[in-house]
């Protein structure tokens, strides 16, 4: 979308946007050998400037440049061209966020593998690998998980942040992370969807308290099936960001999701359901 986009340089609105693509302009390529006759000399002097600095911007990866320069509600303009530096995030923790609240586990996709991350055996690792990425998408992080990390870790995240719950209720889809899923097709079934935030925290206690692996597997298993949903939220969610564009621009297709490398144990989900509803 980016080699369509105008609007992230300086003193180009979206009207002024809509009516370059009305003219016929449908790229920043075709820009420049056949700038609209409507815009002054100056203006279209500027524009080139600025397509050239885009151009480069977008071969060297710098996807800071696009993410800052347009506005919030067309930042999702940027996943096409920087999806293989894309990275989806989603965290769990003990609490939301108060000052004895612990992150439990991360869990990390790139399109390509899963990475997971432990209290007590690995987290630190977390702050050194999310530096391999350049976007960071998320549902709810803008608001939780990126705050809590930067607090949790005292560290600062700097790469572009596409936080899903706003880019899906732009498009109508509203409610927390499994409503949006299963509007979007994709419910959870089984063991599954019996699990969320609260229970997490379950599980985790289960584990720290009682040692019991499986409790912890079953965290992983549910916050890994976070991550890999938001593939195919993000690409959703994009492809129909396309349908506001009056332009013939290619969809994006979805890659073949891995398999979730730990599985939800449904004795241990029954096993802890049946200790919260005690009569």
């Amino acid at each position: 979308m980016l080699q369509h986009s105008f609007s992230h340089i300086p003193s180009v609105g979206l009207t002024t946007e809509r009516r370059i693509w009305d003219s016929g302009i449908c790229s920043i390529d075709q820009f420049i050998p056949n700038p609209p006759t409507f815009l002054s000399k100056n203006k279209v002097a500027t524009i080139t400037e600025h397509i050239d600095l885009s151009i480069r911007n977008i071969e060297s990866g710098a996807v800071g440049y696009f993410y800052q320069n347009l506005s919030a509600k067309d930042q999702w303009r940027i996943f096409r061209e920087f999806q293989s530096s894309t990275v989806y995030l989603d965290i769990e923790t003990t609490g939301l966020g108060g000052p004895r609240d612990v992150i439990t586990t991360i869990a990390l996709y790139d399109g390509k593998s899963v990475k997971h991350y432990v209290n007590g055996q690995n987290l630190d690792e977390f702050t050194q690998d999310i530096q391999d990425y350049n976007v960071i998408v998320t549902y709810n992080g803008k608001t939780f998980d990126i705050p809590f990390i930067e607090s949790y870790f005292g560290i600062h995240l700097p790469q572009a942040h596409l936080d899903l719950r706003y880019i899906l209720s732009s498009l109508g889809y509203s409610g927390g992370l499994k409503s949006c899923e299963r509007q979007l097709g994709i419910g959870r079934t089984g063991s599954l969807a019996e699990v969320d935030g609260y229970f997490a925290v379950l599980l985790w206690q289960d584990y720290k308290k009682k040692r019991k692996l499986k409790s912890l597997e079953t965290l992983l298993a549910y916050n890994i099936e976070d991550v890999l949903n938001l593939e195919y939220l993000m690409i959703t969610a994009y492809n129909k960001k396309l349908d506001t564009i009056p332009l013939p621009i290619n969809k994006l297709g979805f890659p073949a999701t891995p398999d979730n490398p730990f599985t939800i144990d449904a004795e241990t989900v029954n096993r802890l359901k049946s200790q919260l509803y005690v009569y």
